[in-house]
C-alpha cells in the first residue's frame, strides 16, 4: 500500500515527534484466568486501554456469557455452558467508544486452577494434580516452577499454551526431577510426552525464552494423563491468517483414506487412485511418505496438502515423479503457497501489511504428458529431527476446483522511522468516521474472475462499500462508513465476496484479521497477527471524526468516457489540523490513478477534476475513495473533565466535613473519636483518589497531535461510452 510516505513526511515538523498515531481505540489486553472448564462459573479480571465505562462482557458463542460483578470494576461473572464446545472463543467488551479488540478466551472439559502466589523455586513448586490446567501469568526474569506425581511407566502431556492464545510469552518448558536433574526441554511451543521412570515427585519448569514477563506474559499449563499409544494431546488455538484459504469449499470434515506405513521407499508406496483425499502425518521423523497412481495423457492434477493451515510448525513439499521403465523422472516439485500481496520485507516495518495470507503449505498443479505410472512423495522440510505424531497432514488431489478465499484487515501506516505502528484496529467506529479495509483474495485451481466485495448486517447509519478485487487481482478495498448522526449501535456483520465460477455465482464470507497486541514502536516487538471469529461492528456517539470527507450529495455521479469530471466534495471539519492542507489521492480500481491534489484546511467545499482520459477508464460503473494523512489537535474524553473535577470537588467537601466531624467529637469520646478518624482517613484518601483522576483525565482531554489515515466516504461514478460522430448522408 502506498500512502504518498513521501509527500506525507512534509506535513511532520522535528517538533512533533511524541505524537499519537491513530486516534485511540477500545482494546480489551488481558483477560484473568484466561479460560476456564465447561459448565462452571468464574470470575474474570479485565484490563485494557480506552475501554472506560465498560458496560458488558461478549464472546464469539452463545456458550459463554458474562455479567458485571456488582460494585467491582471491570470484573465479570462468566459462565461456560455444560454444552460448550472445546476451544479458544474471542472475548470483547463493549465501552464509550465502542465495540473493543478481541483476547483469547479458552474453554477445556479439564479441571481448572490459576496461581494465587509466587513459585520461583524449588521449594515454592505449586503442586499440580495429572488432569489439570493451570492459569498463571510469568513471572519476569524468573522461572516458575510446578511440582507432580508421577506413577512409574504412565505417559503424562505437558502442554504449556502461550502464543496460540494471544500471549506475549515465548514459552521453554523442561521436566526435571526433584534432584535437579533436567529430562526432557521443549524450546518450540509444543508438547512434552513423558513416560515416569519411576514413581516419584518431578518438576515442570516454565519461562520465557527471553525472562520476560508480566500481565501480558500469561499462559495455561495442561498436565494430563495419555492413554496408550495415543498422540499426546494439544490445548486448543487460534488460527494464523495464513488459515483463511483452508478449507475448500465442499471439503469434508475427515479425509476418506488414510495414510498407511511403511511408504518411505518405492518398493512400500502406497497404492492410491485419482482423485484422492487421504489424511497423514509426518513421522516419524525425516518421513516421506510415497503413494503410486495412474495417470492418462492430457490430466492436469491439482495437489492441495494442508498442514502448517492446522496451526503446526510445518512446511509440506510434495514431489510427483514419472516412473517408467524402472526410472524415474521429475514431473513437477509444488511448495508454498504465494501471499497475495507483498508483506512487511523484515517482518515488522510497514512496507507492506503484517498480514501474510500465503503459506507453506502446498496449492499446485502437475500435467500428464504420457500415460503411465507416477509416484507422489509428501515431506516436511522442517521434519529432518522431529519426532512428533501430532505433524499431520491431510493430501486432496483433485481435478481443478476453481474458487477462491477472502480475509480482510484494517489498513495500517507508517509516517517515518519510528514509527512503525501496526495497531489492532477493531471496527469501532466514530460519527462521520470511514474506516478502509485491506481484502486479500488466495484463488485456488486458476481462478482469476473479478470479485465483488460487499458488507452485510451494519449497525443503523453506517454503510460499507467493496471496491472490487479486478480480474486477476490479488486484493481490493472495502471502505466501512458511519453517518454524522448515526447512533450508538452495535451488531456482528459479515464481508461477502461474489463472483462467478463456470457461470454460477459463487458466495464466500471473508475471515477477519487483526494484530493481537498494539504494537506502537515495532523496533522492540514483532507484531502477531491472527483470524477472529467475528466481524463486530459499532458506532459511538460520544466522539465524531476530526473530518469528513463526502461526495456533495448521495448519489452516482455520471460522465462520459474521456471527458473530465467536475467532482464536488463537501468537507466537515471537527478538529483543527497543523499545516494549510492536507494532500489527497484515491483508492478504487480505475481511479487510483488519480493524481495527488490538495485540500485547503477548513475548506467546506472543493471540487476536484478528474480526467477520465488520462485514467483511460473504460464505460461501467466504479466506486472509489479518497485517501489522505492528516494531524489533528485530538482530545480524549473532554466531557469526562467537568464530570472529574465535579467528583474531586464533592471529594473535598466530604473531606472537609469529616475533619470537622473528627475535630468535635476528638475530645469527648475516644471510641467516637476513633471511627470519626477513621472516616477522616477514608474521606483523604477518596480525595486524593480523585484528585488523581481529575489530573489523569485533564491531561488526557488535552489537544494531542494526532496523525490517523483520512478516507472519504465511497464515491459512485458511472462512465458513459462517448458519443461517436456520424457522417451526414449527401
Amino acid at each position: 500500500m502506498n500512502l504518498r510516505l513521501a509527500c506525507s513526511l512534509a506535513l511532520i515538523s522535528a517538533s512533533a515527534l511524541a505524537q499519537q498515531v491513530t486516534l485511540p481505540l477500545p482494546r480489551l489486553l488481558t483477560v484473568t484466568p484466561m479460560g476456564g472448564q465447561v459448565g462452571t462459573t468464574l470470575e474474570v479480571t479485565i484490563t485494557g486501554e480506552n475501554i472506560e465505562d465498560v458496560t458488558e462482557m461478549q464472546f464469539s458463542t452463545p456458550k459463554i456469557t458474562a455479567k458485571p460483578v456488582a460494585g467491582a470494576e471491570n470484573k465479570f461473572s462468566v459462565s461456560i455452558a455444560a454444552d460448550a464446545p472445546v476451544g479458544v472463543y474471542d472475548a470483547r467488551v463493549m465501552s464509550r467508544l465502542g465495540v473493543s479488540s478481541a483476547r483469547a478466551f479458552s474453554v477445556n472439559k479439564l479441571p481448572e486452577v490459576t496461581r494465587a502466589k509466587a513459585n520461583n523455586s524449588v521449594e515454592t513448586a505449586m503442586p499440580l494434580h495429572v488432569g489439570t490446567i493451570c492459569n498463571a501469568t510469568m513471572t519476569k526474569r524468573a522461572v516458575d516452577f510446578y511440582s507432580f506425581q508421577g506413577t512409574k511407566g504412565k505417559r503424562v502431556a505437558v502442554d504449556c499454551a502461550a502464543v496460540g492464545i494471544d500471549s506475549r510469552l515465548t514459552p521453554v518448558v523442561i521436566l526435571g526431577d526433584v534432584q535437579g536433574h533436567d529430562l526432557l526441554v521443549n524450546r518450540t511451543g509444543g508438547v512434552i510426552d513423558f513416560t515416569a521412570p519411576a514413581d516419584g515427585t518431578y518438576l515442570i519448569k516454565v519461562s520465557d525464552i527471553t525472562y520476560g514477563g508480566g500481565d501480558r506474559y500469561f499462559y495455561r499449563l495442561a498436565l494430563q494423563e495419555v492413554k496408550g499409544s495415543d498422540p499426546a494431546p494439544r490445548q486448543p488455538q487460534t488460527q494464523m491468517v495464513s488459515a483463511m484459504s483452508w478449507p475448500p469449499a465442499g471439503l469434508s470434515a475427515n479425509a476418506a483414506a488414510q495414510e498407511k506405513e511403511p511408504n518411505n521407499k518405492a518398493d512400500q508406496a502406497q497404492k492410491i487412485t485419482l482423485p484422492c483425499d487421504i489424511a497423514g502425518s509426518f513421522y516419524p521423523a525425516a518421513d516421506v511418505d510415497t503413494f503410486e497412481f495412474t495417470a492418462k495423457k492430457g490430466e492436469t492434477w491439482w495437489v492441495e496438502v494442508a498442514s502448517e493451515r492446522f496451526g503446526l510448525n510445518t512446511d509440506p513439499f510434495v514431489l510427483v515423479q514419472q516412473v517408467k521403465d524402472g526410472k524415474t523422472t521429475d514431473v513437477a516439485e509444488l511448495n508454498d503457497i504465494a501471499q497475495p500481496m507483498k508483506t512487511s520485507s523484515n517482518g515488522y516495518s510497514y512496507d507492506g501489511p503484517v498480514y501474510d495470507a500465503g503459506s507453506p503449505d502446498v496449492n499446485g498443479k502437475f500435467e500428464v504428458k504420457e500415460d503411465g505410472a507416477y509416484r507422489l512423495q509428501v515431506r516436511d522440510l522442517f521434519g529432518g529431527t522431529r519426532k512428533d505424531p501430532n505433524n499431520i497432514y491431510r493430501l486432496i488431489v483433485r481435478q481443478a476446483a476453481p474458487d477462491f478465499s477472502l480475509a480482510a484487515w484494517a489498513v495500517h501506516m507508517t509516517l517515518r522511522n519510528g514509527d512503525r505502528a501496526a495497531l489492532s484496529k477493531p471496527l469501532a467506529l466514530r460519527q462521520g468516521d470511514s474506516r478502509v479495509f485491506e481484502v486479500a483474495v488466495v484463488r485456488r485451481d486458476g481462478f482469476d474472475e473479478e470479485i465483488e466485495i460487499s458488507m452485510e448486517n451494519l449497525p443503523p447509519g453506517v454503510s460499507a462499500a467493496g471496491l472490487k478485487i479486478g480480474k486477476g487481482k490479488p486484493y481490493g478495498h472495502l471502505i466501512v462508513s458511519a453517518d454524522s448522526g448515526a447512533k450508538r449501535g452495535f451488531s456482528l456483520a459479515k464481508i461477502v465476496g461474489k463472483a462467478a465460477i463456470n457461470g454460477k455465482p459463487v458466495t464466500h464470507e471473508a475471515r477477519i484479521a487483526s494484530t493481537e497486541w498494539p504494537v506502537k514502536d515495532a523496533h522492540g516487538e514483532i507484531p502477531a497477527p491472527r483470524l477472529f471469529a467475528q466481524v463486530p461492528v459499532s458506532v459511538t456517539e460520544s466522539e465524531g471524526a476530526p473530518v469528513t470527507i463526502s461526495a456533495a450529495e448521495k448519489k452516482v455521479y455520471e460522465a462520459k468516457a474521456g471527458e473530465t469530471l467536475k467532482l464536488p466534495l463537501k468537507l466537515t471539519w471537527r478538529n483543527e489540523f497543523n499545516g494549510s492542507s492536507i494532500r489527497v489521492t484515491a483508492y478504487g480500481d480505475g481511479f487510483s490513478g488519480i493524481k495527488e491534489f490538495e485540500v485547503p484546511l477548513k475548506a467546506a467545499t472543493f471540487e476536484v477534476p478528474i480526467d477520465l482520459a488520462a485514467l483511460k477508464i473504460a464505460p461501467g460503473d466504479y466506486t472509489f475513495a479518497f485517501k489522505s494523512l492528516g494531524i489533528s489537535k485530538y482530545r480524549y474524553n473532554p466531557a469526562a473533565v467537568p464530570l472529574a473535577e465535579a467528583e474531586k470537588k464533592k471529594a473535598e467537601q466530604d473531606a472537609v466535613a469529616a475533619a470537622e466531624a473528627a475535630k468535635k467529637v476528638a475530645a469527648t469520646d475516644a471510641e467516637a473519636a476513633k471511627k470519626a478518624a477513621e472516616k477522616q482517613k477514608q474521606a483523604d484518601a477518596a480525595m486524593a483518589s480523585a484528585t488523581k483522576k481529575m489530573k489523569a483525565i485533564t491531561d488526557a482531554a488535552a489537544p494531542t497531535d494526532t496523525v490517523d489515515i483520512i478516507i472519504s466516504e465511497p464515491i459512485r461514478v458511472s462512465v458513459k461510452a462517448a458519443q461517436v460522430a456520424t457522417a451526414s448522408k449527401k
